[in-house]
């Protein structure tokens, strides 16, 4: 499932892309990833202008000139590829959209490429930006078998979201409203904001007193986006068994993982967000963080603090958990 870091990477590259420009056109292929009026549709999405592009946990929020804004949850295997043609005749391959504009300014396309690390201009023909879950859609021609929505602006560019195992969707709504949907509302603080103290990192972790860390790590209501990868990183940094209750936690442990679970986010983020063992990112390049991963995937492999000692892989909080057995004592 894309985490935090891998929803971050996504507003990063859109942002630079996609904020000025007018829709023209959706379609969609099944009700349940694009869950909305077609009269809203009409009256809210086509003809307005994205305005902003902001994430809260690993929600994001593409806002809208109508006062309207664009929820999409990824969930286990969305992502969102963006496409914009330099040269030839046709966008890439959508049955049913407008036919791209002749007036493509080369120069501004080439600039933003230059702006967004993950964007390719591999194909002679195409600027790419894509992220979210690690397939070879993020690469592949579109709309491909798993598209489920695809946006067309009035540059002839299209963005695309694709989702293998239809469980992510992509919401229209007020923007007002959406401070009010029920997760907006239980979510815990970003864990990277700059004001979030390891003082109040802490103070969350306490009515979870007789929990796991790694279980109340994993509670996005205790703080946003923290999924398996980075639990399992953190919490070997801070030297802590995920089995541990929260309550034998000390305030210096807890200062140290806040450090560490700020420090390996922001390395997935620099990375372009996690890679899977299929993972290909838009330049058809292997993805970059896990690579540099200390213990999780790494079952049998050396803990890079004991040469001597093998990773191990067990089941804590219902997930998959990598430790080292000598850092990590419950």
């Amino acid at each position: 499932m894309p985490e935090l870091p891998e929803v971050e990477t996504v507003r990063r590259g859109l942002e630079k892309l996609i904020i000025g420009k007018k829709v023209t056109k959706v379609a969609h292929d099944t009700e349940k990833s694009f869950p909305n009026a077609t009269a809203d549709v009409k009256e809210f999405l086509i003809g307005a202008m994205i305005v902003g592009v902001r994430r809260r946990a690993k929600v994001l929020l593409i806002e809208l000139s109508s006062k309207y804004s664009l929820v999409i949850h990824l969930k286990m295997t969305g992502q969102l590829v963006f496409v914009k043609q330099l040269q030839g005749d046709s966008p890439a391959k959508h049955s049913g959209t407008a036919s791209r504009s002749d007036s493509i300014e080369h120069t501004s396309v080439e600039s933003l490429a230059a702006d967004v690390p993950e964007a390719s201009q591999a194909r002679s023909q195409e600027l790419r930006f894509g992220a979210g879950h690690p397939n070879a859609s993020l690469v592949n021609e579109l709309p491909d078998k798993s598209t489920r929505v695809t946006f067309e602006f009035d540059d002839g560019s299209q963005l695309f979201f694709n989702d293998q195992r239809k469980f992510g969707w992509v919401r229209l709504m007020p923007t007002v409203e959406v401070p009010n949907i029920n997760f907006m509302q239980k979510v815990g603080p970003e864990p990277l904001e700059a004001d979030f103290t390891w003082q109040q990192f802490a103070e969350r972790f306490k009515r979870r007193a007789r929990t796991s860390i790694k279980a109340a790590l994993l509670d996005q209501t205790v703080v946003a986006g923290v999924g398996n990868i980075y639990a399992d990183e953190s919490l070997w940094g801070a030297k802590l068994h995920p089995k541990r209750l929260v309550g034998t936690i000390t305030d210096a442990e807890f200062k140290v993982l806040h450090h560490e679970l700020r420090e390996v986010m922001n390395l997935a983020i620099e990375r372009g967000g996690s890679s899977d063992k299929n993972y290909v990112n838009a330049e058809g390049k292997r993805g970059g963080y896990l690579s540099f991963a200390r213990v999780f995937r790494r079952e049998g492999q050396t803990c890079p603090r004991h040469p001597d000692v093998e990773i191990i892989k067990f089941k804590a909080a219902g997930r998959g958990t990598h430790i080292c057995p000598v850092c990590q004592v419950e």
